[in-house]
């Protein structure tokens, strides 16, 4: 899966995982709350140490096997990370003791064979030194003492597990394209997850909201290497009643900020909503590509299954991104996976397009010459010189006699013009006005 070694974090519930796991990384990127089980799906971010780059994995808590559904999930979600790893980190909890569940913990890890770091966290003072002594007796080796919360000793840490991270070959592939997955809940975001992995990599409940933190996936397709963001469902506001719900909307739109492609997810059945809008919003704001997955294709009623229809009316709803291709898609059957990628694919491309200089004023040109702009307060546009300045979103610098006069409706023609000579489907078009120096001609 990677060309860097995999350190996954282990240990039952409200040990501090989350937290060695955000002071590992130096920055918050899992949700820190008082309550256990916070963290349900892994959560994948690459660090540094020394020099050496390790993908860092955060798991759900282990617990007792009569759990409920959701606890069944996040076991199976560690066991999962544990085949990944080349390093465990195991994380107990030095003012609580050692307690059967980490004995249980204890003797899985002995099982699996592979190399194991004990952390035994919350040692708040190292004077005098803290007796560890009864750690030893879960047979894991020497227990190395942290604070994650006031960063006490994670260099020693760290050290431990470079100790023990194998060391592999870097590639010479391309860096990860980011795909952000968006959407407010229950739309089947984390189904698609798991339909373009092949895997049950994101934990899938019929219960809103079950993706909390925004979680990065690294895969490979067909040659090319992906991070599938899948981010926390986004909730109206009126909706948004805990701390950690409220955290989590906040990353979702940190999540489309860093992105490259969004995929906004719909479900088919219900329709747009007007929280999908606002959804859509964000992305195009951000000048995101965007492709839309209208997702749960399978239970949009025959007199309805129309989608030439469902196309036109997507764009009539969603107008204002009229520009991102659709994918019709069933999650739960793995229909319309391989198109979805596609169209990712495509919609970077596009998005990535470098017009030349000579070809953009030679089209600015014909297309005022067809259609001359309006007369604003007594006064046409005119536009001296064009060029790209970007590109993801493509940015076009116009050199203009008065920026002020370009009508939003004029303004929209040139993009027009530009999308059918060149394809940017996928993705927003930018306009930057700068007004022409006198002297010009």
């Amino acid at each position: 899966m990677q060309d860097k070694p995999v350190v996954a974090i282990v240990g039952r519930p409200n040990v501090g995982k989350s937290t060695l796991f955000n002071r590992l990384l130096g920055r918050r990127v899992a949700i820190v709350e008082p309550e256990p089980g916070v963290t349900r799906d892994r959560l994948y971010q690459e660090a540094d140490w020394n020099g050496r780059s390790f993908i860092l994995v955060d798991t759900g808590g282990l617990v007792d096997k009569d759990a409920d559904d959701m606890q069944v999930a996040i076991r199976g979600q560690v066991g999962q990370a544990l085949l990944e790893a080349d390093v465990i980190l195991f994380v107990v909890d030095a003012m609580a003791g050692i307690s059967p569940e980490d004995r249980t913990v204890a003797e899985a890890l002995r099982r699996s064979g592979k190399p194991v770091v004990l952390a035994v966290n919350k040692v708040d003072r190292f004077d005098p030194p803290p007796v560890l002594s009864d750690f030893y007796t879960l047979g894991i080796g020497e227990p190395v003492p942290v604070s994650a919360s006031q960063g006490l000793n994670t260099g020693d840490l760290l050290d431990a597990l470079l100790e023990l991270l194998p060391h592999k070959k870097p590639s010479k592939e391309e860096r990860a394209l980011r795909v952000a997955i968006i959407g407010r809940p229950n739309v089947g975001k984390s189904s698609l997850v798991n339909a373009i992995l092949g895997e049950e990599r994101a934990i899938v409940s019929q219960v809103p909201g079950t993706t909390r933190d925004a979680v990065d996936t690294y895969f490979r397709h067909e040659g090319r290497n992906y991070v599938l963001i899948d981010t926390a469902g986004i909730r109206r506001k009126s909706r948004v009643d805990l701390p950690v719900e409220r955290y989590s909307v906040l990353r979702a739109q940190k999540s489309i900020t860093r992105a490259e492609v969004a995929v906004l997810v719909l479900d088919a059945a219900e329709g747009v909503t007007a929280q999908d809008k606002r959804i859509a919003g964000m992305a195009e704001e951000s000048g995101r590509a965007v492709v839309i997955a209208v997702n749960k294709w399978d239970l949009v009623s025959p007199e309805r299954k129309d989608a030439g229809r469902y196309r036109d009316y997507l764009k009539q709803e969603l107008s204002f991104i009229a520009y991102a291709p659709m994918v019709f898609t069933t999650a739960v059957l793995r229909q319309g996976v391989n198109r979805l990628l596609g169209a990712i694919d495509q919609v970077i491309a596009n998005a990535c397009r470098r017009v030349p200089s000579s070809e953009l004023n030679s089209l600015l040109e014909e297309a005022m010459l067809r259609n001359p702009p309006p007369p604003v307060k007594g006064r046409r546009l005119e536009i001296d010189f064009a060029a790209q300045v970007a590109e993801n979103p493509p940015v076009f610098l116009l050199y203009v006699n008065s920026p002020s006069i370009l009508h939003f409706s004029y303004r929209r023609y040139l993009e027009n013009q530009l999308r059918a000579a060149y394809d940017f489907t996928g993705t927003p078009v930018r306009f930057a006005l700068k007004k022409k120096r006198k002297n010009s001609n």
